[in-house]
């Protein structure tokens, strides 16, 4: 098996067709053949189901994919360190749905100017699943916000610092936080990311009694809640930050509660410079909460 064998075996997934691949890596359909028909004798297992056109992966080729664009990643990432030339490959970042995934499709379009060669690729799923698959190395960093449960592989380091606000719809007079929270109708974000913790352990600790009259499971949806009159609530700095005119805000919290978001990677990361990079756009659109490594 070499790395040449999974570049082929990748570009078929990809393409679907062993013609359409041989054009992507520049062989021949023939040579593309002979590639897999070693590939396959030497994992002792065929990896295409050939009854179908086009060909599809089948159980054993979708594992094998995982594994080669793991491979081939990983190949591409030490030539970079070790060359010195431009770095280039695939870059996979994760992310939780959070509001501050507002801040990275930015950061990202920075990051392809830094480094024109390097593909970029974003997927979102839940702390748990990130934190697996940064260790794992299926993705190469992931943001997630402060964690108790990040395994000792990992490093996290924050790059912003965001207030809490409770906001209420525009025209609202201005008052404190408990006592918007407790004359509004309360739109209550639940969810079991942290943030939803934070907001109703300050609620119960403050005395606030509300009156909820939603119960939303985004905090973008909840700011629309907000919004459109439906009552008030608590969100963060960067769910806020694009429409600061649509609500009345004021600081959650006495002394006003804020919470980190930051990446996560491997300790002896082969991406340590692209992730480096990274942070640092996401610190400059962070603004003044932003948290310089």
């Amino acid at each position: 098996m070499d790395i040449r064998q999974l570049k082929t075996f990748i570009a078929i997934a990809e393409h679907g067709t062993f013609a359409k691949a041989a054009d992507a890596v520049g062989l021949t359909a023939s040579a593309v053949s002979q590639q897999i028909q070693a590939l396959e004798a030497e994992v002792r297992s065929e990896l295409f189901d050939r009854s179908t056109r086009p060909i599809t992966l089948n159980s054993q080729g979708l594992q094998m994919l995982e594994a080669a664009q793991g491979l081939v990643r990983s190949a591409e990432d030490i030539v970079d360190a070790i060359s010195g030339r431009a770095i280039g490959g695939t870059f996979t970042i994760g992310s939780v749905r959070s509001s501050a995934l507002s801040l990275l499709p930015r950061a990202i379009i920075e990051l392809k100017k830094d480094y024109p060669d390097l593909k970029i690729k974003l997927h979102v799923a839940n702390t748990d699943e990130l934190l697996n698959d940064v260790v794992s190395g299926r993705l190469d960093s992931a943001m997630v916000a402060e964690y108790s449960g990040v395994p000792s592989t990992l490093r996290w380091s924050p790059f912003i610092k965001e207030p809490l606000f409770a906001i209420a719809p525009r025209g609202t007079e201005p008052m404190p936080a408990s006592e918007m929270l407790s004359r509004l109708p309360y739109v209550k974000f639940i969810s079991r990311f942290r943030l939803a913790n934070i907001i109703e352990t300050e609620v119960a600790r403050s005395g606030i009694v509300t009156n909820v009259i939603a119960e939303i499971d985004t905090i973008t949806a909840v700011v629309a809640c907000v919004v459109h009159g439906l009552g008030a609530s608590v969100a963060p700095w960067s769910a806020l930050k694009e429409t600061p005119e649509e609500v009345v805000a004021v600081p959650f919290g006495d002394p006003q509660i804020h919470r980190q978001i930051g990446l996560i990677e491997r300790r002896a990361s082969p991406r340590a410079a692209v992730i480096d990079q990274l942070h640092r756009h996401l610190v400059s659109f962070s603004g003044e909460f932003g948290l310089p490594r």
